[in-house]
């Protein structure tokens, strides 16, 4: 027997729960093909094209599985009492889909006490008459969405979202309820769910949605933003210290090396003046003394602060020129260090 229409839909519904699950990061990246391999099945099995956006539409009429799951959940305990069969005896539930309760005189007379509770910031006593007016009419999407926007007031955002979500499972067209949903969704950290939420009241509304709902929907676009990038790793900085400053690799300042010595200018190759460096670092054991201060500058602070090498070099100093670079690497103080 071919699978009829409705089993269709609920096929859809569920290939589109696996897809949203990939998406919201329920599932991990890893089970993408496994769950690719299961939406194929079940398209084939069942006849239906998870492509045809329309026909998925129309499947979970606007909302998603989950959440039409989650309204059954809290409604499957609070179904009415069961009702004798007068022919049989046998005994029969209500369907678990909420319906919305007629309103009557009374119900709205304990709703208008709510409100103006509401505007006093009295939230406990709003809640209480909006509550006593849902005992009156069950799952009335007002006076569902006036009981949450009472919830958040007061802080209890999980609260308001129950009462949102199950407005909006009664009437998805109630665009108020979305709004109260985005925003008990956002209160409570999940911006994700608080953007769907926004989304859907825009769509609800129609022509755009409100600005009321479109600021909701960009600060919830904001948040979400602002969390990707906290997540991203910090950008390496660059280090734009001298070299004498750096670590290990980093050149180290010769100038103090060539005060040392009595240096002068560059060109000052006699009369105590410091030979030019570039002559200098032509000679091989000069260069290979360099290469050695380069790799450890902290060899630098050792060098300066050896009482044996300052004594060498204020002698030579006085002495009018610089020594021959052979017999300075063979001082034994020097080749120690």
């Amino acid at each position: 027997m071919a699978p009829n229409e409705s089993k269709k839909r609920l096929a859809l519904a569920i290939i589109d729960f696996l897809g949203t699950s990939l998406k919201d990061g329920t599932l991990t990246a890893d089970d993408s093909e496994s769950i690719e391999i299961a939406q194929s099945c079940i398209a084939d099995t069942f006849k239906v094209d998870p492509t045809d956006e329309a026909a998925v539409k129309d499947a979970v009429g606007g909302q998603s599985l989950s959440n039409i799951y989650s309204v059954y959940e809290k409604l499957r305990n609070k179904s009415a009492p069961q009702t004798a069969s007068a022919d049989s005896g046998a005994q029969k539930t209500q369907t678990d889909t909420p319906k919305a309760g007629a309103p009557t005189p009374e119900s709205d007379k304990l709703k208008s006490e709510g409100n103006a509770l509401m505007s006093k910031k009295d939230y406990a006593a709003a809640i209480e008459q909006y509550t006593k007016a849902l005992a009156i009419a069950p799952a009335n999407p007002i006076y569902l969405s006036n009981r949450a926007a009472a919830y958040s007031a007061s802080g209890q955002h999980d609260k308001a979202a129950e009462d949102a979500e199950l407005a909006v499972a009664v009437d998805p067209k109630y665009s108020k309820a979305w709004s109260r949903l985005g925003l008990a969704r956002y209160d409570s950290g999940d911006y994700r769910a608080a953007k769907e939420a926004y989304e859907k009241g825009i769509e609800a509304e129609g022509n755009g949605g409100s600005d009321a709902m479109k600021r909701g929907l960009e600060t919830s676009k904001r948040k979400l933003e602002e969390a990707s990038r906290a997540t991203e790793p910090p950008s390496e900085e660059l280090d734009s210290a001298p070299g004498a400053s750096r670590g290990g690799g980093g050149m180290p300042d010769l100038s103090s090396l060539a005060g040392m010595f009595g240096g002068g200018g560059a060109g000052g190759g006699g009369g105590g003046g410091m030979p030019d460096l570039s002559s200098l670092m032509n000679n091989p054991m000069f260069s290979s003394m360099a290469q050695n201060l380069m790799s450890n500058p902290d060899m630098l602070n050792n060098l300066m602060s050896n009482p044996r090498l300052r004594q060498m070099a204020e002698s030579f100093g006085q002495g009018g020129g610089m020594p021959d670079m052979s017999s300075l690497m063979s001082d034994p103080n020097i080749a120690d260090m």
